[in-house]
């Protein structure tokens, strides 16, 4: 923080000021602190406002915060969150593999799989996936082009709605996730590949014990935002009906009439599930960021906790 020095009262017989006697005075930025009690008043304006309307009907939200339907319906959305998230990560991480391959091959069939699953929307892939028995009716393993088969599935029976939206979010994820990966990967310098080789090492060996643990942090940080994007992103599948907690919501106030109070019970809970992933995320950073600038730093809500606690005269008298 910039100071100011001023001169105390002491002085050396020489005329110049002793430094000990200086004080340093921190610099006051006092339309910080202005902007900050504006935004501050007007948040409270707003949360009060919105605690003393009528029409929020804060009775029926406390009727529905914690039923057993939005339980249910947050039994499915956590599950599929995780489910979605380990398909797009162990996915992506083979996409992202097979994108820094040299075989044309591999990097084409991987560049395509990215340029279909990122270049559409996900809302198109949901409905997709749940309709497709319209495409195939029955879905056969067995030898191409011949009449031999030996398993076959009734594909309105295999892709219910859960399933769907499980394919639809974890092969999305993995574009999103294999350039996340790809990224990390490359951070890596290429001198630790070749170090591991020259002891013998196999790629694939050398891709999980040297590259992969040096890249994670830089694969982490993101990939905890992809997590709770993927949370949030569970709410499209209630265009199929997949009973996640905003489909269970959605019929609710189908029923009830009340929408504005039940999308406040959904925003709590989102809320409160993305709070809960940040704390991992958090720790998850400091871990794998440990012996880089990011691994020391500190938010501003914290410094202005401290800067608080220091100004408390308990606090003042004991550093005194």
């Amino acid at each position: 923080m910039p100071t100011t020095a001023h001169r105390s009262t002491g002085a050396t017989t020489t005329g110049t000021p002793d430094p000990d006697q200086l004080v340093a005075v921190p610099v006051r930025h006092w339309g910080r602190w202005i902007a900050a009690a504006l935004a501050l008043v007007s948040l409270v304006g707003l949360v009060g406002s919105l605690a003393k309307n009528p029409n929020l009907h804060w009775d029926v939200v406390g009727h529905y915060l914690f039923a057993d339907l939005i339980f249910d319906g947050l039994v499915t959305t956590l599950w599929l969150t995780v489910a979605a998230m380990a398909v797009g990560l162990a996915l992506g991480t083979l996409v992202a593999v097979m994108r820094l391959s040299s075989n044309p091959v591999l990097y084409g069939l991987s560049t395509l799989f990215v340029w279909l699953f990122r270049g559409t929307p996900l809302l198109v892939q949901i409905i997709f996936w749940a309709y497709a028995a319209a495409l195939y009716k029955h879905l056969m393993i067995g030898i191409p082009f011949t009449t031999i088969t030996f398993v076959e599935f009734d594909t309105n029976q295999l892709l219910t709605p859960s399933i769907a939206a499980l394919l639809a979010l974890g092969l999305n994820e993995a574009a999103y996730a294999s350039e996340i990966v790809r990224a990390g990967i490359q951070s890596v310098d290429p001198g630790q590949t070749e170090a591991a080789h020259s002891l013998g090492m196999k790629p694939a060996l050398t891709m999980r014990r040297i590259v992969l643990p040096q890249a994670m942090k830089v694969i982490i940080p993101p990939m905890g935002n992809e997590t709770i994007n993927m949370l949030k992103t569970t709410a499209y599948v209630s265009v199929i009906a997949a009973h996640d907690l905003m489909s269970n919501i959605q019929d609710v106030y189908a029923q009830n009439y009340q929408v504005i109070p039940m999308l406040v019970v959904a925003a709590l809970w989102y809320l409160a599930l993305t709070t809960v992933l940040s704390v991992p995320q958090a720790w998850l950073e400091r871990r794998y960021g440990r012996g880089t600038s990011r691994a020391g730093h500190v938010s501003p809500l914290r410094r202005m906790f401290v800067g608080v606690a220091d100004l408390l005269p308990s606090n003042r008298n004991r550093k005194g």
